[in-house]
């Protein structure tokens, strides 16, 4: 979410202060009404590691969103192919039986991946049927590499906090986007011309807002618990999918000398190669 221009609260932005010390990349690159895929990360992350090390800097890939950074270490999986019959065929069906009519299909013919996107996108809904009708097989069947690609030499750190203190900072969190303006960036975008459909929109402290509760539009109170509720679903996904990652060195935030001591002989062993 944090490539989108005017997404700076909900998204957790780093602040001014953080990013005038240190320098922060693919940032405020697209409009909220762009699609962005874990394809597109690893296109302009590569791009971006080399500026980084052309300059004799390290990059460092900083990330919550296990997906992306899992395709960035081991490569994207192999692209299912498709049909473009089939995704107009797709499309007409869209506008005739309506989006939840085909998340429920893709429920039934893929739950792995209907678990995986939000149940909203349409984007991402339609592709993975078209994947399922055009070769019968489920997209979430894609093949993912479990060999770091050959050109990367990644030392992986993986910062964990206990499950309570976890969710715990998050609501803190959220308590602290609203003190900091969360509501008026949504007014803000909305303002803009941004929608709930779109892709931005749809990232989590965003489309709580446009949740309809039983009784119709959430309170603020009721955006900010839901935003916590989410976050913290999220977050427990998140931490099952980094657990796969092969090699990842786990330590407490806290434990700066442990942090330090594993990055400064990755540092030694990185300039004895290059």
């Amino acid at each position: 979410m944090q490539v989108y221009k005017g997404m700076d609260i909900g998204s957790a932005k780093p602040d001014s202060s953080l990013r005038s010390r240190i320098p922060h990349h693919l940032f405020d690159i697209l409009t909220p009404d762009c699609q962005f895929n874990a394809g597109d990360f690893v296109a302009l992350a590569d791009e971006t590691v080399e500026k980084v090390l052309s300059r004799g800097n390290i990059p460092v890939i900083s990330g919550g969103t296990a997906f992306y950074v899992r395709n960035y270490i081991f490569g994207l999986p192999e692209s299912p192919r498709g049909d473009a019959e089939v995704r107009e065929e797709l499309q007409r069906e869209l506008q005739q039986r309506g989006l939840p009519d085909l998340y429920e299909e893709l429920e039934r013919r893929d739950p792995v991946r209907a678990h995986q996107i939000h149940f909203r996108d349409s984007y991402r809904i339609v592709r993975a049927l078209e994947v399922i009708r055009t070769t019968g097989i489920p997209f979430s069947a894609g093949r993912v590499s479990e060999t770091v690609r050959p050109e990367l030499m990644p030392l992986i750190l993986g910062l964990q906090r206990d499950r309570q203190e976890l969710y715990r900072r998050i609501d803190t969190r959220v308590d602290d986007m609203f003190r900091r303006g969360l509501v008026e960036e949504i007014k803000f975008l909305l303002q803009s011309g941004y929608v709930p459909e779109d892709p931005g929109m749809k990232g989590i402290g965003y489309r709580e807002f446009f949740f309809q509760g039983r009784t119709g539009e959430l309170n603020r109170p009721g955006v900010a618990n839901l935003i916590k509720q989410n976050s913290r679903r999220y977050a427990k996904r998140q931490i099952t999918f980094f657990k796969k990652i092969p090699d990842v060195r786990w330590f407490h935030p806290d434990d700066t000398d442990g942090i330090s001591s594993a990055v400064n002989i990755f540092l030694q062993k990185w300039h004895s190669v290059v």
